[in-house]
């Protein structure tokens, strides 16, 4: 007898007989299964162990017909456990009693006489239901320790370029519509979603964000739909997939430019079913969440059939935000200067500095290909390494070549060592500056060309003030 993939069941029915079959039919399902001639006694057991199933008879009194008693017995349950995955057992008025009964919560019916088979799918597709709706409020109270706070705005800026930004975001927040996020690395998008999680209905929920780039391809179906237990070798315990987890609030996918051509069909199915089927299960579950995405792709590399699915394109894009990168917009610099310098002043007890005229004229005129991000990082480490009372030119130490600008806009030459230059940190910034521009600051194409992860790449562009 294979391993029952369930822990309890609980079968209520003032009939034996019935008891006994329906233990007999389900057992090899369940490690447990209990049998209950009163609701009473099952409710009161209920208090001790949560069983995966529950099979409820509809009628308990002599002569009674109507399904009244296992409405009010299914209600009372519910209350206690909204979780509940009930099979309510019907005889007589088989069709309305079921009809009524899953309005009121049921997860499914069977009526007597029943067939084995039937009853045997039922009350397995019954604790499936059961055990992900529980394993999804474990993840989603686990993302909620994670999930980035999503308090005040921290998307600065003035310039007429940011100006469009906040207005679509002001119109596009409080609504359910998908958003799909452009821009460079380090532009800023994740902040856009937070944003428009704090403008939305969902605020008071949850916002959990998926790097796409960083999912590996044979994950991909457990990290997003999850997957339930023995579904493969690694897979312990029932467990819900982000789209569950973020059930009510709202999920960003961040880097979905990055999500392999034939992954896609998946998502798009997700995103036009709103369900989701785990893993090894044998029932769909349904999501309720808002949809952000975001990529540093250009549109004409996104709009490459190649590369991208456009039905997909079409299901994420209902509104577009593109973020500019920061040298389209030098007079927001200042702005985020200020903030970023005394955010790490504070951070690291350091004394709040000006900026000389000189050094604030340097960093407007630098192109950061790393954008706001870049930005911020330089901010960090002059705090640190100030020695005077205000913030010369050499505390930001920025590359004498001039940034390449984004890709397709022009070229500049790579910084490369002197032949005879055998600096190892030399060598490895030069190297990594040669991948961040060559693939137009695509962080993730960059660190595969390099044998890089993303994280270790990013770790090096910090370690060389990239």
């Amino acid at each position: 007898m294979p391993t029952p993939r369930f822990d309890l069941c609980f079968v209520i029915d003032d009939d034996e007989d019935i008891l006994l079959a329906a233990q007999l039919v389900v057992r090899h399902l369940f490690r447990d299964v209990e049998l209950f001639r009163t609701p009473e006694a099952a409710f009161e057991r209920m208090r001790a162990r949560q069983p995966d199933a529950i099979l409820l008879d509809a009628n308990f009194s002599r002569g009674a017909t109507d399904g009244a008693e296992g409405f009010r017995w299914l209600d009372r349950i519910r209350h206690e456990d909204p979780d509940a995955a009930i099979v309510l057992i019907t005889a007589h008025g088989g069709v309305q009693i079921a009809v009524e009964a899953m309005k009121r919560g049921a997860t499914d019916f069977v009526s007597k006489p029943w067939s084995n088979e039937r009853l045997t799918a039922t009350v397995r597709n019954a604790a499936e239901l059961r055990v992900s709706r529980r394993s999804a409020r474990t993840e989603k109270a686990k993302a909620r320790t994670i999930a980035a706070p999503v308090g005040a705005s921290s998307l600065l800026g003035t310039s007429p370029a940011m100006a469009r930004v906040h207005s679509l975001i002001e119109k596009a927040g409080p609504t359910d519509a998908n958003v799909l996020i452009l821009g460079e690395n380090g532009t800023g998008k994740e902040l856009v979603a937070r944003e428009l999680h704090r403008h939305s209905r969902r605020k008071d929920d949850i916002l959990l964000t998926v790097d796409l780039g960083a999912v590996a391809e044979s994950l991909f179906d457990s990290e997003l739909f999850g997957h339930v237990k023995g579904a493969f070798t690694d897979a312990r315990a029932d467990r819900a997939g982000r789209f569950q987890a973020a059930d009510g609030g709202t999920l960003f996918l961040d880097e979905v430019g990055n999500l392999p051509l034939h992954l896609q069909p998946k998502l798009l199915t997700a995103l036009e079913q709103r369900q989701v089927t785990p893993v090894g299960a044998t029932r769909p579950v349904p999501f309720d969440v808002r949809v952000i995405s975001a990529t540093n792709l250009p549109l004409p590399q996104l709009a490459d059939e190649t590369r991208f699915r456009q039905d997909l394109l079409f299901r994420l894009n209902t509104v577009e935000i593109e973020l500019p990168p920061l040298r389209d917009r030098r007079e927001d610099i200042p702005l985020l200067l200020d903030h970023f310098l005394a955010i790490y002043a504070r951070r690291y007890a350091r004394p709040l500095r000006a900026l000389t005229d000189e050094t604030l004229a340097m960093l407007v005129a630098y192109d950061w290909p790393g954008n706001v991000r870049a930005l911020r990082h330089a901010a960090e480490r002059a705090v640190i390494l100030c020695e005077n009372d205000r913030f010369m030119p050499e505390d930001f130490p920025l590359p004498s070549t001039r940034p390449a600008p984004a890709a397709g806009v022009g070229s500049a030459p790579f910084a490369t060592p002197a032949p005879d230059d055998l600096n190892l940190d030399r060598a490895e910034r030069a190297l990594v500056e040669r991948a961040l521009r060559k693939h137009g600051y695509n962080i993730s194409n960059a660190a595969a060309e390099l044998g890089l992860t993303r994280g270790t790449l990013y770790r090096r562009m910090e370690k060389h003030g990239l």
